[in-house]
């Protein structure tokens, strides 16, 4: 979509963006001509604004960032974005935590021109891997550029060159008695669902569940800083997510705490290698207080 508003055929994403997410979008583009670099990140643990900006002198259509970011700091948005529209490019903006919005400014506030996230923490519950619910939100300039449906090309039993929508499974574009699902029944029952849980709490509820969920995690950083042999390599602010480079390996921490029913965290080896000991530690307005105190004593033990 940024490609074909400004035609570069490059993207910038962030070291900071979810590795899966980067993984994903090199699998997609590597496949339509359009080539992907990384930027790096400030010693605080967010984007750095003037990486992006020497990146984007070389051109691209777009930089993309998330926010928070996968680490858990929360990003700079207003600064990327003028080092964007300075380039002539379009800062993507990726949210995987909806609540946060209860206390950060939104991203098209303060300048990003596409945002795309997650709404599964808006009330759908989770049930043996989803259901999910993405969004895609735009500028209104930009809006008869946004993705609708995935035309796929295949071939039919003659061997000619055809087109399919793909992914599809709706009755009307495939033999009925082949169908499996309709998969827009169950994106509407999720809005549904998320429309719901926003219009129960309102807007003062949203900014209060965002207010609980930082002071829990906030609270949790602080009885981990207390535990002798700790560090937190990511200093920059954050809302509920902050890692912490424990004394020995994360991954054997994390089975150990498992044994005594605790879900530690993320351990950063699954994606760094190098990252032995970093935890990547969440906390939400589920967590009560004496499970976090819990969970610090128990890494104070280990």
């Amino acid at each position: 979509m940024a490609d074909r508003l400004a035609p570069k055929k490059r993207t910038l994403l962030s070291d900071r963006l979810h590795p899966e997410y980067g993984q994903t979008v090199r699998t997609y583009l590597a496949h339509i001509g359009i080539e992907t670099r990384t930027f790096g990140h400030r010693p605080d643990g967010t984007a750095d604004p003037q990486q992006a900006a020497q990146a984007l002198a070389a051109g691209a259509s777009s930089i993309v960032v998330q926010h928070p970011n996968f680490f858990g700091g929360v990003e700079d948005i207003e600064a990327l974005a003028a080092a964007a529209k300075q380039a002539g490019a379009h800062l993507i903006v990726a949210m995987n935590e909806p609540i946060a919005l209860g206390l950060l400014k939104p991203p098209g506030a303060q300048g990003a021109d596409i945002v795309v996230g997650e709404a599964q923490g808006l009330g759908v519950p989770l049930s043996f891997g989803g259901p999910y619910l993405g969004f895609l939100a735009a500028r209104a300039p930009f809006m008869r550029h946004m993705p609708g449906r995935l035309v796929g090309e295949a071939k039919d039993v003659d061997g000619r060159r055809g087109y399919v929508l793909t992914l599809s499974t709706r009755e009307q574009h495939i033999r009925r008695e082949k169908a499996t699902s309709n998969i827009c029944t169950n994106e509407g029952l999720c809005a549904l669902t998320a429309s719901i849980f926003m219009a129960t709490l309102g807007k003062s509820g949203m900014m209060e569940l965002a207010r609980h969920n930082h002071a829990k995690a906030a609270y949790a950083r602080t009885r981990l800083e207390a535990v002798p042999g700790l560090q937190f390599p990511e200093p920059a602010p954050f809302f509920n997510e902050f890692v912490v480079r424990l004394k020995g390996s994360a991954s054997d921490a994390v089975r150990r705490l498992a044994g005594k029913g605790l879900l530690a965290g993320l351990p950063l080896s699954r994606y760094f290698p190098d990252r032995d000991r970093d935890l990547l530690v969440c906390v939400t307005e589920m967590n009560p207080k004496a499970e976090i105190d819990r969970l610090a004593d128990e890494i104070g033990r280990l």
